[in-house]
């Protein structure tokens, strides 16, 4: 008996939730802490491990959103590199050595990004063409609450046994939470002429989807925007705690709360930033969220007193939770139906270019800077805020979804 249209949209929504739990407990925390601290490994040994996972997710994704939909197969992809990063990342529970550790780290990352170009190219058809942005802002808000339950699930065994303790309930977590989307949506039945994918063929059917944007208006635009946003929103996931401790003058307790309460933030803000997507559509939404961005930045920016930069954190949450919906919602509207796993997997790629110049544009920025102090990192943020306004005037270009739709 075929699955309820809300079953099939909240078991889409929970893999959001599975997969936070990872990107929180091993990305973030737990994992970079084992590697430099347990371990006695080089921060630059970890870096490797990113960057050469990331580059390798970013060499595939789009092949991979190509071949599921010449095949109409999300199902399988999704399901193959959720059990291969769950596997990895229990493997690393095992591990004896920094260089094992590493190695299934790497897998495992590589997994969890590619896992989410079949996954967002569900999205339209799980949503059945409706309340796109509602579905969206569902699977980003649960994504949230993942990362706080994730931290308050694995904390205390990692308190009594260890950081390396933390791999294997992730892993069982991720993977139990996952369950649901692989077992209760099914693909739509693919044509008779689907069968064998050709790779190079795919190759160049990305290269045309980006060489002829006549045919599908404003795609490309959206997605040299989405690249420069990026660049900003990923580089504050990573150097916010460092900001607040430098600059502010905060305390590890006192980042923790200020996280916590960002991640609170970021999923209401998901909620809210789906309605507000349905209400005025991903376009107007979007823009209106970017300009967020840049007022949290510069209050950031200026903000000499504690107190005051407290009140980022919210901003930002509510920020950081719905730019993912409106630009996942904004995807699904510009890209030709036929293509979508190709357009999700080029939008993910240019998340992925973001998550490895924004740290080096903010990096260069500190480092240009540094005779001037804590200054340097003042100017880092005012970086970033010009980064989002770059991307406001490329959007500004945007064609309207809706012809009488005129962007702010």
């Amino acid at each position: 008996m075929p699955a309820s249209r809300n079953s099939r949209v909240f078991s889409w929504a929970l893999y959001d939730f599975a997969n936070t739990i990872f990107s929180m407990n091993i990305i973030s925390m737990f994992f970079p802490l084992w590697v430099t601290g347990d371990m006695g490994g080089k921060d630059i040994q970890y870096s490797f491990a990113v960057s050469g996972s990331m580059l390798a997710a970013g060499l595939t994704m789009p092949v991979i959103g190509a071949v599921s939909d010449r095949t109409r197969k999300r199902v399988p992809y999704l399901a193959l590199f959720t059990l291969v990063c769950s596997a990895a990342t229990f493997g690393i529970g095992l591990a004896g050595s920094l260089a094992a550790g590493l190695v299934l780290f790497a897998l495992a990352n590589y997994a969890y990004h590619t896992a989410l170009v079949p996954y967002d190219a569900m999205l339209p058809e799980v949503s059945e063409g409706g309340s796109i942005g509602r579905v969206a802002g569902l699977g980003v808000g649960l994504g949230y609450v993942g990362t706080i339950f994730g931290l308050l699930a694995v904390g205390p065994i990692v308190e009594r046994y260890g950081r390396q303790a933390a791999f294997i309930p992730t892993a069982i977590l991720f993977l139990v939470f996952a369950l649901p989307v692989m077992l209760v949506t099914k693909d739509k039945a693919a044509p008779a002429a689907a069968g064998r994918v050709d790779i190079p063929r795919q190759f160049k059917k990305i290269r045309n989807t980006l060489a002829n944007t006549r045919r599908y208006p404003g795609l490309l635009r959206f997605l040299i925007a989405n690249v420069l946003f990026a660049d900003a929103v990923n580089t504050v996931i990573v150097f916010m705690a460092v900001y607040a401790s430098k600059v502010v003058g905060m305390d590890d307790a006192q980042i923790m709360k200020f996280m916590i309460t960002s991640t609170v933030f970021a999923a209401a803000g998901s909620f809210a930033a789906g309605r507000l997507t349905d209400r005025v559509g991903p376009q107007k939404a979007l823009v209106y969220i970017l300009w967020l961005w840049v007022f949290t930045l510069t209050v950031a920016g200026l903000s000499f007193s504690r107190y005051v930069f407290w009140a980022v954190g919210p901003l930002a949450g509510v920020s950081l939770g719905g730019t993912w919906v409106a630009s996942r919602s904004l995807v699904a509207k510009l890209a030709p139906p036929r293509k979508y796993g190709e357009v999700y997997g080029l939008y993910n790629l240019g998340g992925k270019f973001g998550s490895v110049a924004g740290p080096l544009i903010w990096g260069g920025t500190i480092l240009l800077f540094e005779p001037y102090g804590l200054v340097s990192y003042r100017i880092a943020i005012f970086t970033l805020a010009a980064l989002v306004m770059v991307s406001l005037m490329v959007l500004r270009g945007l064609p309207p979804a809706n012809p009488l739709e005129k962007l702010p």
